[in-house]
């Protein structure tokens, strides 16, 4: 669950380590933190259909190893035999210390020990010099829970008085529960009526259940105000959540039209009429039209109703508390109230009682008036306990002292606490008809006793006080003096194997720890009650589970632990019997948590995707739910703007329509209209700009809209007549759109507005008023903060940067990219900071060419790109990073391309993107190659070549195949290991998949390395199947290729009339006219060749100076001097030497004379021998 760990709050040690490796898959973490982390953010938009999720199962063996490996290299921890976990024998724990390696093979801890859990093996370590645990470190397994009835197994003769007396087959009622692993419990002997301690192993219950399905856990873990389920509330509360979400500034703020294609908007079927406001009815039909004419409709009828007074009924008095007065005598000191002492004195617990036994002692607050200080207050109670013990008031003197114990406890007074709870338990005489009374004397007299290191005492009360918390319901299970006992009761559970036990001893420690906050954190013992509930046997996992899930969120949540509180909520959503409340906690969990951990936003907008799945589950718990429209209609606008913000323009639009059909009455609210003017751009968007045409008009012929409502309405109206090229009325609609932007005195729309029209005239080719246009908006946007302008001066700014580079103002294109790039920091929006860093890309790769910029503005755009989880597009830019230090060409450039190519083979490799990842393999051996690693690039090349087959793509493989042969066949070195890849790997497949161009493609590569490797023999015969196929396609420049190099081959191999025959054949295939200089210069070369094969091989002089007359005719029409020259020197060594006519001899070198003097050439050869170094073209 990277990059967290779960959990957080255990001491500094190796637990977290320890605990992470059971915590999130036992509470089921693991497969929604990998959602949060893997997938992306669009698939949380899709419909419940296609919804996607991640299941992760993991190896049990394999994770209890690696827990063993972690236990053992901490040194010290705790382990139980395995011969001792029958449950008749006591199951003793030990302490093992480190053994070296080679004593623990394969992870196994020494002597057959058995770790307990992470959770076990945490709170031993954590507790382990806690007195009260330390005397105990065997006990019997044992799981048992009862409530009802037990029966007497043997008799007992009480000596105590808060034990009861009975015999065997006795009937003893259970007072709350009994728990097997405690050794006492609370019963009721049903022969006598009398209520005390029994000792468990003297009973045995009539039945036994799971007692943490009667726990009254939920209400704690819910939060104070989460008790009204009333849907006014719900309504309040998820329209302040869902505020960020509203399409307010959509509906108060002029939009840019931001599309960029210059032809006009394809026409729908049916067209709306040209002009915006006619007077003619739309024929096209709309949802959202009949939504408009219910609102009229019920406008004038609430125009005809008068209004009717409202009347309140009485409201009923409120529920007084007892409250009791200390009024100051000056002789006679502090008088007693009588209703004090006689409300103190009632033998049982009632409602009133419930201040006295709270931690916070809320009875002396609420319940005892007067301005005495707290020693007066002490003072007063002082008194009043001797007078309660004059008159014989036991219960009164009970309650008096255990009062003034409490205030003792509040002022560190362990001493004088302890006389006052043990007076009182002691003037109670073992009657527990108030049994929360009895509860808290025990508690906090076994506190002090621990704190004050008293062994006796405190190992006499210490197993009572701890079933009483473990078996009683009450107030006091959370009191401060109560976290050693529970600690105690945990460490018996543990020992005992009692599941339902450990629930209850962590259900109270867990609120122990919430209600102090101090100390020990909650987490871990919420954790291990969810993990038991989840467990199943015997404990259930309904409602408690939730609520506990809920509560580990909102922990995790305060501890920025988002993707664990996301986790959270994921699981409770799951719950088929979620209600409408623990869904809406479950969305303020997640509004807290999911920007943290998710990309922004488009558009900067706070709440994420994930939103939308919390969104549909609260909409599908509504359904059939009277009365709930408005509630359903926000959610149906914020699932509306979610989609919309990830251009699933369809289905924001189908939710907007359904919020605004949720109106029955069609009554006009204060935001309907923003919906109408919402769901119109959102037609806008989606390329539907009639219908929207169609909304606009009717909201603005509505006489509810407002005046800077209508210039929202005039600004889209624009924009949509725009993009169905109605130039003219957009910018009249404009126009009146700058209007009312004047008339509110809204500066930031009136830029907006200045900027469409400047957009408008670009649009038009009226180039120069365009940019008027954009420069007064600019101006005006620079006038105002980066809150109030935000993304539109960015996107203006790009646009006329845009319109400059274009043109002939490149630098000014820069400066405005430039400038936008710094708004987008300023206004923190990330969207803009992306756009403006692409352009500059764009720029300085394309525009005006620096690499050093490109590379810089390319890894700030890798940075945002992380920030917005594109994964995609980052690892587009990774390459185009790799391939611009690949260009510099040095030895340190290719290993940083090397560098970011790793990098994004990375991210190929977990899209799943097999083309993308064999091109990204096949590079970095491309790259190695250029490094003269060989022995890499075969490794790089192989598995781009295993990528290219897992795709099952064969066309991928040929090409994998064909591009590993460009690596050497294009290289300096090694260039034969290119024919295996040709012709042994890549033409099969061609032939087999009957891919003429690709083996056409492969035979022209085979005979240009073989005449590189002068194998002309092997080259022969690809040469000819080249030719074949090429006269098969009709590719004619292909055959004039085969024809050129079949005619070298075969001069090469000395067949020298061959060769002429094929280089006429390919000068014959040659355009005519020429078109082209370098054609020219092909007939130079190829009738200069012919000529010296004629001349040297074929010895005939005669066709040889046909040949060369052929050649000087290109090389004059080329004006190539350098070649005239040597031609006019051939033709004049043939018309001395060999034809013998004196007069053309003289001209010939006559003009290769001229040439040379030109060339700076001082002697001319004559010589008839071949001259040395003949090449072939």
């Amino acid at each position: 669950m990277a990059p967290e760990r779960c959990p957080p709050h255990t001491p500094p040690s190796r637990a977290p380590e320890e605990t992470v490796c059971t915590n999130g898959p036992l509470c089921g973490f693991l497969g929604p933190c990998l959602e949060t982390l893997l997938l992306d953010d669009s698939l949380w938009l899709s419909s419940p259909e296609e919804a996607a999720g991640i299941e992760a199962l993991l190896d049990e063996t394999c994770l209890h190893r690696l827990y063993r490996g972690l236990l053992m290299e901490e040194g010290a921890y705790s382990g139980f035999s395995p011969e001792n976990i029958d449950a008749r024998n006591p199951r003793a724990i030990c302490q093992v210390e480190s053994a070296a390696p080679e004593q623990v093979p394969d992870g196994h801890p020494p002597d057959g020990l058995e770790p307990p859990v992470p959770f076990h093996q945490w709170f031993l370590k954590a507790n382990a010099a806690s007195d009260g645990l330390a005397g105990i470190t065997a006990l019997p397994v044992t799981d048992q829970a009862a409530t009802g009835l037990s029966v007497a197994v043997v008799s007992h003769e009480s000596s105590v008085p808060d034990e009861i007396s009975f015999q065997k087959g006795d009937e003893i009622e259970i007072i709350g529960y009994f728990v097997s692993c405690m050794p006492w419990f609370v019963g009721r002997r049903l022969s006598s009526g009398r209520v005390g301690f029994v000792q468990s192993r003297c009973v045995e219950p009539e039945g036994f259940l799971a007692i943490a399905t009667e726990l009254p856990c939920t209400d704690f873990f819910r939060e104070d105000g989460d008790s009204s389920t009333k849907e006014e509330s719900l309504l309040d509360d998820l329209a302040r959540l869902l505020a960020p979400t509203s399409q307010g500034t959509i509906c108060s703020a002029y939009q840019i039209d931001a599309q960029n294609d210059v032809g006009p908007q394809k026409p729908r079927e049916e067209e709306m009429p040209p002009s915006f406001f006619n007077e003619e009815e739309s024929p096209t039909p709309c949802r959202a039209l009949r939504s408009l004419m219910k609102m009229k409709d019920f406008q004038l009828t609430e125009d005809k109703k008068q209004q009717l007074p409202t009347c309140h009924g009485p409201e009923p008095p409120l529920l007084q508390k007892p409250r009791f007065s200390l009024r100051q005598d000056g002789t006679l000191g502090p008088e007693i109230p009588d209703s004090l002492l006689s409300f103190l004195n009632q033998g049982g617990f009632v409602e009133g009682l419930g201040g006295l036994y709270d931690p916070p002692l809320s009875f002396l607050k609420t319940s005892i008036q007067g301005d005495a200080t707290e020693e007066e207050l002490m003072d007063s109670l002082a008194r009043a306990r001797a007078v309660a013990r004059q008159a014989d008031l036991p219960w009164a003197t009970t309650r008096l002292c255990y009062l003034l114990g409490r205030m003792s406890l509040q002022k560190s007074k362990l001493s004088q606490a302890r006389v006052y709870l043990e007076e009182a338990l002691a003037t109670l005489r073992g009657d527990f008809h108030d049994l929360h009374l009895v509860v808290t004397l025990y508690t906090h007299l076994t506190g002090i006793y621990l704190k004050q290191k008293n062994a006796e005492k405190s190992a006499s009360f210490l197993d009572k006080a701890a079933s009483l918390l473990m078996g009683v319901a009450s107030h006091t299970d959370s009191a401060e003096m109560a976290l050693e006992i529970l600690n105690y009761a945990l460490k018996r559970a543990v020992l005992s194997r009692s599941r339902n036990a450990e629930a209850r001893a962590c259900f109270l420690l867990a609120k122990h720890c919430l209600t102090f906050k101090q100390g020990q954190e909650p987490a871990p013992f919420l954790e291990r009650l969810q993990q038991l509930l989840n467990m199943g046997q015997g404990l259930p996992s309904g409602g408690g589970s939730v609520d506990c899930y809920l509560k580990l969120g909102q922990l995790y949540s305060q501890k920025c632990l988002p993707r664990l509180a996301l986790s959270c909520a994921k699981v409770v959503s799951s719950r088929s019997s979620c209600s409408l409340l623990e869904l809406f906690r479950t969305l303020d969990l997640v509004l807290r948590n999911a920007s943290k951990v998710h990309s922004p936003t488009p558009g900067g907008q706070t709440h994420p995707s994930l939103m939308a799945f919390y969104l549909r589950e609260l909409l599908h718990a509504l359904e059939g739910s009277r009365g709930s429209q408005k509630l359903r209609g926000i959610i149906y606008c914020g699932l509306s703007q979610l989609h919309s913000r990830y251009k699933r323009y369809e289905e924001a639009i189908g939710y907007m329509e359904a919020a605004l059909e949720l109106n029955p009455t069609g009554e006009v609210e204060e935001d309907t209209i923003n919906h109408f003017i919402f769901l119109s751009w959102l037609y806008i968007l989606h390329r539907q700009s009639d219908t929207a045409l169609c909304i606009l008009k009717a909201v603005a012929e509505s006489p509810w809209s407002t005046r800077q409502q209508l210039g929202v309405i005039h600004n889209m109206a624009a924009i949509s007549l725009r993009r169905r090229n109605q130039l003219r009325e957009a910018a009249e609609s404009y126009f009146r759109a700058l209007g009312i932007s004047r008339e509110t005195g809204s500066v930031a729309n009136e830029a907006v507005a200045l900027a469409n029209l400047g957009l408008l005239y670009l649009h038009s080719a009226a180039q120069s008023l365009g940019e008027h246009f954009l420069i007064k908006a600019i101006q005006l946007f620079s006038e105002l903060s980066s809150r109030e302008c935000g993304g539109n001066f960015v996107a203006i700014l790009l646009r006329l940067g845009h319109h400059y580079a274009r043109g002939a103002q490149k630098e000014k294109g820069r400066n405005c990219y430039e400038w936008a790039f710094l708004v987008a920091m300023e206004c923190e929006d990330v969207e803009g900071q992306l756009q403006a860093v692409q352009h500059l890309c764009h720029f300085h790769s394309t525009v005006v060419p620096d690499p050093a910029q490109c590379v810089l503005y390319n890894e700030y755009q890798l940075t945002l790109l992380r920030k917005m989880s594109d994964k995609v597009t980052e690892g587009q830019v990774l390459e185009t990073i790799s391939q611009l230090y690949l260009s510099l060409g040095t030895e340190r450039a290719c290993r940083s391309a090397l560098d970011y190519l790793k990098r994004s083979l990375g991210i190929f490799i977990d899209l799943q993107a097999k083309n993308k990842e064999a091109q990204a393999w096949l590079q970095a051996g491309r790259i190695y190659y250029a490094l003269r690693e060989n022995e890499l690039v075969d490794v790089y090349i192989q598995v781009a070549h295993n990528a290219a087959l897992s795709s099952r793509d064969p066309n991928l493989e040929m090409e994998m195949l064909e591009a590993s042969g460009d690596i050497f066949f294009n290289g300096d070195w090694e260039k034969e290991k290119a024919a295996p890849f040709y012709r042994d790997k890549a033409l099969p497949l061609a032939v087999k998949a009957k891919n003429s161009s690709a083996e056409l493609r492969l035979f022209n590569k085979l005979v240009g390395l073989f005449l590189t490797l002068r194998k002309y023999e092997e080259c022969l015969g690809y040469a000819q199947a080249s030719l074949m196929l090429s006269v098969d396609l009709g590719d004619q420049l292909s055959e004039r290729v085969a024809y050129h190099r079949l005619a070298v081959i075969h001069h090469h191999l000395g067949q020298c009339e061959l060769a002429e025959h094929f280089f006429l054949k390919a000068v014959s295939l040659c355009p005519s006219p020429l078109e082209f200089d370098e054609e020219a210069l092909y007939y130079v070369k190829v009738y200069l060749l012919l000529g010296d094969i004629t001349f040297y091989d074929l010895k005939d002089p005669f066709d040889a100076a046909g040949y060369y007359n052929l050649a000087l005719a290109a090389a004059m029409d080329l004006g190539n001097k350098k070649a005239q020259l040597k031609i006019y020197t051939r033709l004049a060594i043939i018309y001395h030497n060999f034809l013998v006519d004196r007069e053309m001899s003289l001209f010939f070198y006559q003009k290769a004379r001229v040439f040379a003097t030109e060339l700076n050439i001082c002697r001319i050869n004559l010589s008839p021998d071949q001259p040395p170094g003949r090449k072939f073209p």
